[in-house]
């Protein structure tokens, strides 16, 4: 079955705010709130989020991912004259851990070595998605408060 990236389109935002709410979902469990409290601050932060990224990368590639049809995820990628920005990857937690990100990655990866670009983005100290950058040899290149920036060149 294999993987496709469709670009997301607003009929989509439910979507993208349930991708959105798993990779808070931990943190939300820490919280004293109640179920509405929580949609409420999570609602908030998604919008924010959109918003800034519609607003700062007019010019990316917004996409889900999808197998079949069905939506599993968001890849959100900036294609640039020197580098490629990768500014979000993340499926619902019932499709981590098997292998999609990786091949979007691979792909992605030999897209930037036949194009002469390096690949950048910006990840968690704590994200166990890190694991799976390093694996695919991106280094990291800085720190910013509690994020790595990471980049992979074909020539490393």
């Amino acid at each position: 079955m294999p993987i496709k990236l469709r670009a997301a389109l607003p009929e989509d935002e439910s979507f993208l705010f349930e991708v959105y709410a798993s990779t808070r979902a931990q943190e939300m469990a820490f919280v004293p709130w109640d179920d509405e409290q929580r949609k409420s601050f999570l609602t908030m932060q998604f919008v924010a989020q959109h918003s800034h990224y519609r607003q700062q990368f007019p010019d990316a590639s917004y996409s889900l991912i999808c197998r079949e049809g069905l939506p599993l995820g968001r890849f959100y990628v900036l294609r640039e004259q020197d580098d490629i920005r990768i500014l979000d990857l993340t499926l619902l937690p019932e499709y981590r851990n098997g292998g999609i990100g990786t091949s979007l990655l691979r792909d992605l990866l030999d897209e930037a070595a036949q194009s002469g670009k390096k690949v950048r983005i910006y990840v968690e100290t704590y994200n166990p998605s890190l694991r799976l950058f390093e694996r695919l040899g991106f280094k990291s290149i800085a720190e910013e408060g509690v994020n790595f920036l990471l980049e992979w060149r074909a020539d490393t």
